[in-house]
This record gives structure tokens, C-alpha cells and sequence, in this order.
């Protein structure tokens, strides 16, 4: 049995916006593992519309207290796709530059403190665009650009020697996930979308080390 506590750090798609049963893929993946007799501890730190840079500022702060020095502790990152928004009057909300830049800082520190897993960005429903946040901001998101950080991403966490997970192809090519993106709102997904997300870690090779 494995006793572990891990912070799953990210955007909407890591809380599950759109998920009616609220488990979103940590929820999931964590119920799995519990349901073969691991004791984990699941907690969800995604925040709607954040990009890279937001979480750069917050990551530590939320995880430290989570994860303290004596429990085996581990951490899940998954951002990039508020990056490559366009957001209406104000234009790409973090460069690629700039996103990688923030995504080397954070994986980098996070290695040094506690294992580490990075997830890439999925795709998005093009047709749907663009996102009508009210009362917030309309975004438009773009699966080029999603597509070309998700490999920059892969080439960087090669470099620092982190486990990386591509999720933008199988998840484009599985036609259940765009299914559940049109029943939300063309980013997010309905549970259906949620639980591919989570087959596709709980199978990774990466994720199981941690487990068996």
C-alpha cells in the first residue's frame, strides 16, 4: 500500500469545471488508486482562467502546508491553456516565451522539493470559440497554439528531467473528448472528458511508479 498526499496545481480543466459529479480527473485518478487499497490524500488546487504566471506566484504557498516535511508528498502540474488565450481587447494573455519562462521556474523548484509529474495542454472545441466569461472577459482559444506549447513543454520537461505527459493528441483523437467538450462549453468537458484525462495518467508508467 502506498500512503501519499498529492497537490494537483493548475487551471480549470485540473478542478473539473464542467464535471457535474465534481471530481474533475484528480478526483477521479485519486478514487481509483483508493479503491485498490492506497491511502491518498487528493488535493485539487486548480483555479479557474489561471495561466502560468499566476501560478508561478502561488503554487508553493498552497502546496508547503499540504505537503509537510515528514509525509511522503508529491505534485501534479497541469497549465498552459489560459496561456494561449487571446483574451478580447487586451490580446494573448502569456506569451510562449514568457510560458515557457514560468513553466521552467515552477518545475524546476517543484523537482528540488518532492516528485514531480507535468501534464500538457488538451485540446479544444475550435467551433465553439470564442469563451463569454460574463461580467469577466471573452476569450479565444486556438488548438495550434495549445498544440505547439504542449510539444515546447514536452521538450523542456525532457531537459529537466520530469516525467511529461502529452495529452493533446490521444485526446484529439478520441472523438468522446470533443463529445464532452460540446455538452460543456467547448474548453471544458463533462465527466465523460474528465475520465479519459484520468485513464490516460492512471496508466502512464510515470504515475504507477508511484503506486506499485
Amino acid at each position: 500500500m502506498t500512503r501519499i498526499r498529492i497537490c494537483f496545481v493548475g487551471d480549470s480543466i485540473t478542478a473539473g469545471t464542467g464535471d457535474t459529479d465534481y471530481l474533475g480527473w484528480p478526483g477521479r485518478l485519486c478514487a481509483h488508486e483508493a479503491r485498490k487499497g492506497h491511502d491518498v490524500t487528493c488535493y485539487n488546487l486548480g483555479v479557474r482562467a489561471e495561466t502560468s504566471t499566476m501560478i508561478a506566484a502561488r503554487w508553493r504557498a498552497e502546496c508547503t502546508p499540504r505537503l509537510p516535511e515528514g509525509a511522503d508528498g508529491a505534485l501534479v502540474f497541469s497549465f498552459g491553456v489560459n496561456d494561449m488565450a487571446i483574451e478580447e481587447g487586451k490580446g494573448q494573455r502569456v506569451s510562449r516565451e514568457d510560458s515557457l519562462s514560468n513553466a521552467r521556474a515552477v518545475i524546476s523548484e517543484a523537482k528540488k522539493w518532492k516528485p514531480v509529474l507535468w501534464l500538457g495542454p488538451p485540446p479544444v472545441v475550435g467551433d465553439l470559440q470564442p469563451l463569454n466569461v460574463p461580467g469577466v472577459a471573452t476569450y479565444y482559444f486556438d488548438n495550434a497554439r495549445n498544440a505547439d506549447l504542449s510539444r515546447a513543454y514536452a521538450s523542456l520537461a525532457a531537459e529537466l528531467g520530469v516525467p511529461y505527459l502529452e495529452i493533446f493528441e490521444p485526446l484529439s483523437a478520441d472523438g468522446r473528448w470533443e463529445k464532452a467538450q460540446r455538452g460543456s462549453d467547448g474548453i471544458h468537458a463533462e465527466g465523460g472528458g474528465y475520465a479519459l484525462i484520468s485513464d490516460l495518467i492512471g496508466s502512464w508508467d510515470a504515475w504507477r511508479a508511484w503506486f506499485d
